[in-house]
């Protein structure tokens, strides 16, 4: 009883204290279940449509058109995602300076069918307009808006949820052993006739979370890897399983010097990383579906080529990728969904399902948009639950002390 009592308090506390974290996370993660076609509802013209029996560009192609357009920027990272090839780019240095030039945009866009200019963008500004309205949405999900700091407190926020999933079970528990199975399952009902405002807040906090326990911490943990990965994430999961970590994959990169003009240019190394690809899907036995980004890394004179295979998880993501050395094109390092490592592959499944995107199961994004809803509703009837017992506690707290007032004056009146 101890025990509960200590877990008691700190479900109470942690719950007030994330609650308001949970609503906004809860309501933005809803929201960008349909990200894509909201972008799609608001900035139609930054978004094309294939024409007739037109197939997208070869990924360097669509690379090499880019520096074209903005021959002051170059390709840092792209993929091509639906509608749209969405160019991650950065300013070349100033010859005369030896310092990056000034870019007024870092987001380019691209038809990947034809390479015509979309649009471009400067970060997720609300002065861009609508056009960039779920750029917001996915800033506050993702760091409050806040840069580094913001994404820290929501690291802090989604560790202290994921201890509390497991101690929110203990407190459903049934005290006593007796028809223990039987009490339980009563924890899983809600009560809607003859139930006191208190009462259905109750039931609805504690049988919504039970129900939705495999869910919630699903979204929490995922929120662990996605925000202090190195610092708490990793870690765990390495001690717990088979695991190549952030570390793991720095180290492959120890020794490499930074190279700005790499010997392969954006078609040589999507014509090495096509070639090699082809050869792991012989020898892991998945099938390429079509290609879906690359990226140059001078840093470490990297080139990463990415693909959506029968093997991914989800559709929009880097999980079939490898890296190849930007002078001569050798295999450094190969990413599959699973199979490798099994920390790995735990990773791979809860980053596509807290980013709504199970193969493009539009079933799975209509159950992450409402279990948004849901946690925010889970959080508040917290919040409601504590209300309610404090205000009653103030109240009786208000009757004793009446009591006790005209218990003296009762007392005075009866002395001679």
């Amino acid at each position: 009883m101890r025990l509960r009592g200590a877990i008691l308090i700190w479900h109470r506390w942690a719950g007030l204290a994330l609650a308001a974290f949970l609503i906004v996370e809860g309501v933005t993660g809803s929201l960008l279940a349909f990200k894509e076609p909201i972008n799609r509802w608001l900035a139609p013209q930054l978004h094309a449509s294939a024409p007739p029996g037109a197939p997208v560009l070869p990924l360097a192609d669509l690379a090499v058109r880019a520096e074209a357009l903005a021959p002051g920027a170059r390709v840092g990272y792209f993929s091509v995602e639906p509608h749209q090839a969405v160019m991650r780019m950065y300013p070349r240095d100033n010859p005369a300076t030896g310092q990056p030039r000034s870019l007024d945009f870092h987001l380019l866009l691209l038809d990947p069918w034809t390479g015509r200019e979309l649009g471009r963008m400067q970060g997720d500004r609300v002065a861009e307009g609508p056009r960039a309205w779920m750029g917001v949405v996915y800033g506050i999900h993702q760091n409050l808006l806040l840069g580094g700091w913001g994404t820290w407190a929501l690291g802090v926020v989604a560790t202290a949820w994921t201890i509390d999933c497991f101690l929110a079970v203990v407190l459903a528990l049934p005290i006593s052993r007796a028809r223990f199975a039987r009490r339980f399952a009563k924890a899983f009902a809600i009560k809607r006739r003859g139930t006191s405002v208190f009462r259905l807040n109750l039931d609805v906090h504690r049988a919504g979370s039970l129900w939705l326990w495999l869910v919630l911490f699903g979204f929490a943990w995922s929120g662990v890897m996605l925000t202090v990965p190195t610092q708490v994430y990793d870690p765990i999961t390495a001690a717990l399983f088979d695991t190549r970590t952030f570390d793991d994959t720095m180290a492959l990169t120890a020794t490499r010097k930074p190279d700005p003009a790499p010997r392969l240019d954006w078609r040589a190394a999507e014509a090495a990383g096509a070639r090699l690809m082809a050869t792991a899907a012989r020898e892991h036995h998945f099938r390429v579906l079509r290609p879906f980004g690359m990226a140059y890394i001078d840093q470490w004179g990297i080139y990463t080529y990415a693909v959506v295979s029968d093997a991914n998880v989800s559709n929009h993501a880097w999980e079939c990728s490898l890296w190849l050395d930007g002078r001569d094109g050798h295999l450094i390092a190969l990413d599959l969904p699973s199979g490798q490592h099994a920390g790995n592959t735990i990773g791979t499944w809860l980053h596509a399902l807290h980013y709504a995107d199970l193969a493009d199961s539009l079933a799975y994004r209509w159950f992450v948009f409402a279990s948004g809803f849901v946690l925010a509703a889970l959080a508040a009837t917290g919040v409601a639950i504590w209300w309610i017992k404090r205000r009653a506690r103030g109240r009786a707290a208000g009757l004793r002390q009446s009591h006790y007032h005209s218990n003296q004056a009762q007392m005075r009146v009866q002395l001679p």
